[in-house]
């Protein structure tokens, strides 16, 4: 048997063997105890190289307690190898040539190591955009049912862009509002007015950021920020002008 031969069976051997150790306890009950370790294990190697007529497979018994490897060659004979001896030792010192000629070899399909049927695992970022995502909110406030829409509730607004420059992508609508005004009303309100903005200004999105209100000379006063971008940006509740504008028109709020 030539060495190189032989390296492939006592390798396959050794992998077949740690197979046949795990499966000799399978169906016993569990006492908490250890297992007593079999005297020998028999495994089925592939034979590489076969003539025709010959079988595919070989025998190889391993033995537990003395380190000793016998294989039933093809031809019928018996190879017998100590694992602690320098031939044995040979055998085990397997170089990368070795593993891709053992694969080309015997067959092997390695991608069986690997359970390919397991759906892929979500990445950390794809897990937070998608709890993010549960979170948001759309531009317009969900109105109870039966809200009524006063045209004297809607006193006015005004849309002024901070920042240095007339570049600047933050802005804040001040809207005025009848005193005792529904909050999401008043805050609808001052969106729509910033939808109507946007679209004069040729700005796509608005991205909220805070709102604040007070109460002053019976009237109720909103102050909105809001960030404004030609691509859609990450956010609880954003803004996109047309989209808004439509739905501002349907619940009867003005947007200028």
């Amino acid at each position: 048997m030539r060495p190189v031969l032989r390296k492939y069976l006592v390798l396959a051997g050794a992998a077949l063997a740690v197979t046949g150790l795990s499966g000799c306890f399978s169906g016993t009950k569990d006492d908490g105890r250890p297992k007593p370790k079999p005297a020998q294990v028999t495994a089925n190697l592939s034979t590489p190289n076969r003539g025709k007529g010959e079988a595919p497979l070989t025998l190889a018994r391993i033995s537990t307690k003395s380190g000793e490897i016998l294989i039933l060659e093809p031809d019928g004979s018996v190879t017998t190898m100590e694992l602690d001896s320098a031939e044995g030792r040979d055998a085990f010192a397997v170089t990368e040539a070795d593993l891709a000629a053992l694969n080309a070899n015997l067959d092997l399909n390695l991608g069986g190591l690997v359970a390919s049927n397991l759906p892929r695992e979500k990445t950390a970022q794809e897990k937070a955009i998608e709890e993010f995502a549960k979170r948001t909110q759309p531009a317009l406030p969900e109105w109870k049912q039966g809200t009524v829409i006063a045209p004297e509730d809607f006193i006015g607004t005004r849309v002024v862009a901070l920042g240095e420059g007339k570049q600047s992508d933050l802005v804040e609508v001040t809207a005025n509002l009848r005193e005792g005004v529904d909050a999401d009303i008043a805050f609808s309100y001052a969106t729509c007015a910033l939808a109507g903005w946007a679209r004069a200004e040729g700005a796509n999105y608005g991205r909220h950021i805070r709102t604040l209100q007070q109460t002053r000379n019976g009237k109720l006063l909103v102050g909105a920020a809001f960030t404004i971008s030609d691509d859609k940006p990450l956010g609880l509740r954003v803004m996109e002008t047309n989209e808004t504008l439509r739905e501002c028109k349907a619940r009867g709020i003005p947007a200028a």
